[in-house]
């Protein structure tokens, strides 16, 4: 049996969760889900978006699946106090969000965005496919910043060897096994040469262990150009922080929509399944969600599990069912619900796990 840490999340969260859960259990897989409390809801209820009982059982589980939580500007840090005064526990952390700090007391190191067309979706560029590896534990992204007066705000960019090496690992060995056949580094050495200099020279250097795998550079500004024009000379791309998080919402939507794509981060403690979209307030309680990008990356999540069969039949389900535009919701130009996407998902799962 699979413990699984389960977060509805905010807005549309708790819709696409449920069409996630739904899915996962026609495979027949032995799951036990394991629902916490996390979130918006935990804020107004308990003061907290991640109650440290939510946190410690996600550590416990070794796996979580997860909604959107919702994030403003102005939310309070989040610090979670459960490891302190645990013998051999880490001092206590500040975080910008709850999600940030689920993935970092997890032991996260890399989070990966899958972003691909499906056959019968209309989208702005056709020809995407491709996986995103993005280095979650620095860059300007981790938010260390601080003030100077009324005036200035400083946000310092730290990029390490270790970390670069790392992300750049994972993403060879991620190509190696999913039958991919080159990893491009994203960056901007260009201009960030002591940073992202860093990055690049040990993508370099990594990039040497892996000749059976083809290996180039792209700066981001030129990369983004390159999703626009020409998206197939990607297959695997591995960049610092904060350049993952802004193209991987390129990718998505130019592929047709962010309900598209799937998203994980790995961690060497419990690693957090999600989709790569946000909330979406405007669309909540409506039954029009896109429920797709929390499924695949439920089906992620089940590969992490090794349950590749029951992955498998989940992505092919999803495919299938898009090639009907009667199944498409409102973001993909169609008008179907969230549970008649959902359902017809459902019906096509047992076909392909025979």
């Amino acid at each position: 049996m699979h413990n699984i840490a389960l977060m509805q999340g905010d807005g549309i969260g708790p819709e696409i969760t449920s069409a996630a859960v739904r899915v996962i259990e026609v495979t027949g897989m032995d799951v036990h889900w394991v629902e916490l409390k996390g979130g918006e809801r935990a804020r107004q209820q308990l003061g907290t978006p991640l109650p440290d009982e939510t946190l410690e059982s996600y550590i416990q589980c070794g796996v979580g699946f997860k909604g959107p939580f919702a994030v403003e500007m102005e939310d309070a840090v989040v610090s979670p106090g459960w490891r302190r005064g645990i013998p051999g526990g880490r001092a206590a952390r500040t975080y910008n969000s709850a999600t940030n700090a689920l993935r970092r007391e997890g032991g996260g190191f890399v989070a990966i965005r899958l972003a691909r067309n499906f056959p019968g979706v209309p989208a702005p560029i056709q020809g995407i496919d491709v996986v995103i590896v993005r280095e979650i534990n620095e860059d300007v992204y981790v938010a260390s910043e601080y003030t100077v007066g009324d005036d200035t705000a400083v946000a310092l960019k730290i990029i390490t060897r270790k970390a670069s090496e790392t992300a750049v690992r994972f993403a060879f060995e991620f190509a190696k096994s999913h039958g991919r056949r080159k990893v491009t580094a994203i960056h901007k050495a260009n201009v960030l040469r002591q940073t992202d200099g860093l990055f690049v020279k040990v993508a370099r250097e990594t990039a040497q262990e892996y000749p059976e795998i083809e290996f180039s550079e792209e700066f981001i500004d030129a990369a983004c150009a390159l999703i626009v024009a020409r998206p197939s000379v990607f297959d695997v791309a591995v960049m610092p922080n904060q350049y993952g998080d802004i193209i991987s919402d390129l990718c998505s939507s130019a592929a047709g929509s962010l309900g598209l794509g799937a998203g994980a981060t790995y961690g060497t403690e419990a690693s957090l399944f999600e989709p790569v979209h946000g909330t979406a307030p405007d669309i909540a309680g409506k039954g029009i969600a896109n429920p797709v990008s929390q499924i695949l990356s439920g089906a992620l999540m089940l590969r992490h599990l090794k349950e590749d069969r029951a992955a498998a039949a989940i992505e092919r389900a999803v495919e299938d069912a898009l090639l009907n535009p009667n199944n498409h919701t409102p973001d993909l130009g169609g008008k179907a619900t969230t549970q008649r996407l959902t359902q017809a998902i459902i019906e096509r799962v047992p076909r392909f796990m025979s």
